[in-house]
């Protein structure tokens, strides 16, 4: 029986940052895959949760990529 794999939020934002931060992830050789509230793309806004995009790896990769991200906002001067 196949096990379910579990993924895990490791960035939520726009969806430009998200996507930015997605390929990053996948650049490190970490897949991942986005979950967003289509609004925010259809409006381009974020505000209160609306427009929100979130960043999942899956469960055992996340403390990995939390890590390439926490050094990718520190160089990359990410503001999202």
């Amino acid at each position: 029986m196949a096990e379910k794999k579990r993924l895990v939020a490791v960035y939520t934002g726009n969806y430009m940052g998200a996507q930015i931060m997605k390929s990053h992830l996948e650049s490190e050789g970490i897949p991942a895959i986005l979950r967003y509230e289509p609004a925010g793309l259809v409006y381009g806004v974020t505000v209160d949760g609306l427009g929100e995009t979130t960043v999942l790896v899956p469960d055992h990769l996340s403390q990995e990529a939390k890590e390439i991200l926490k050094v990718q906002e520190v160089e990359g001067g990410n503001d999202a």
